[in-house]
């Protein structure tokens, strides 16, 4: 939906007759997740795939070496399987993907905050990294309306030049098309704040009250990138590290209670491990820990990796090696606790903007 950029606009007192009006100057709100394809149909996937694919961001290999690749190779064949992944969880009523049906709730939650909290000084609105609707779009429509701020707010709880850093890369390229641009602030990773921590272990708790049988390990499942990115700096892998631990100490656990792992491996380098697909096998197989349950803390809401990847590649991983008992934690989502964490931080992040 279209922001509305023509109420409250109003003649400057001591401008001329002629002057155009000018929209109340609000703050806005613009929170960001990763993307989604339009549909799951070949062009759409080979779309949404050629611009996340062609992120330096994402994949830094040469472009004169990857761009043949990609073009000639994978997107001929990868829109297919990457299309029937999509098929199997695609919210057909809606006709969208579940990651923006969520997104569309967490907002719609996160506006309402927000307006009871602010009232009409602030503008909330969402936008994809890849996808619909673009960055570009939502900063358009939000400087249109008025916002002489913006505050910028990645969705991922944890810092990776892959999530966060391009999607800021893409916030500022939106910047530059502005005649007059807002000033901007970005809400830094948010995986250590206690607020986060504490909605991520009820979420875990509630999970554990309801299954019959206690699941016998936590498998913390984040998202996985090249280990050469942890050398060359990214500090991913650490705060990764560091929510597993939060969340453990949080629960009151020990060590053999919780374990992290990484998934979502693409291409012949190595990535962080221990891989997911592999661990969950490892842990039926070695350790004998037939009932587990899997949780995916770098996701702020449920999407392709969670739903398909996790909750039918991984748990078919575990049961093939002997795993008996597979439960799936969904992702925070439009939780109660969720959207309060997420609106607190907000609230810190807009100090000295709006009180």
């Amino acid at each position: 939906m279209m922001l509305d950029a023509t109420n409250l606009s109003k003649r400057p007192v001591f401008a001329a007759y002629d002057h155009p009006k000018i929209p109340e100057s609000k703050v806005g709100i613009l929170l960001a997740n990763l993307g989604t394809p339009d549909n799951y149909d070949y062009w759409s996937m080979r779309s949404y795939l050629g611009e996340f694919l062609s992120d330096r961001r994402v994949i830094d290999y040469s472009p004169w070496l990857w761009q043949p690749l990609l073009q000639l190779v994978i997107l001929t064949s990868r829109p297919f399987r990457s299309g029937a992944a999509y098929k199997s969880i695609w919210n057909e009523q809606a006709g969208e993907s579940p990651l923006l049906t969520i997104t569309k709730g967490q907002t719609g939650k996160i506006k309402k905050a927000m307006h009871d909290r602010y009232g009409d000084r602030v503008i909330v609105d969402f936008c994809m990294r890849y996808g619909n609707p673009s960055t570009k779009s939502k900063v358009k429509e939000m400087v249109a309306s008025g916002c002489s701020k913006i505050l910028f707010f990645p969705l991922y709880p944890q810092y990776s030049g892959a999530t966060v850093a391009t999607a800021n890369d893409e916030f500022f390229r939106a910047l530059m098309k502005e005649k007059w641009q807002p000033s901007s602030r970005i809400v830094p990773a948010y995986f250590d704040q206690s607020i986060y921590i504490d909605a991520l272990a009820k979420s875990v708790e509630r999970s554990y009250a309801a299954t019959e049988v206690k699941p016998d390990i936590l498998v913390c499942s984040y998202h996985g990138v090249p280990k050469r990115y942890l050398i060359e700096g990214d500090p991913y892998h650490c705060q990764c590290q560091k929510t597993t631990r939060l969340l453990k100490e949080r629960l009151g656990w020990v060590d053999t209670d919780i374990v992290t792992t990484f998934q979502s491996k693409f291409g012949p380098e190595e990535w962080l491990k221990p891989y997911t697909v592999e661990e969950v096998a490892r842990l039926a197989e070695e350790e004998g820990k037939k009932n587990i349950a899997c949780i995916a803390p770098a996701f702020s809401a449920d999407c392709i990796e969670t739903l398909e990847e996790i909750n039918e590649e991984i748990k078919e991983s575990f049961e093939e090696a002997g795993g008996e008992c597979f439960t799936y934690i969904p992702c925070l989502n439009d939780d109660a606790d969720h959207i309060t964490a997420l609106s607190h931080i907000i609230e810190e992040n807009l100090k000295g903007w709006i009180d």
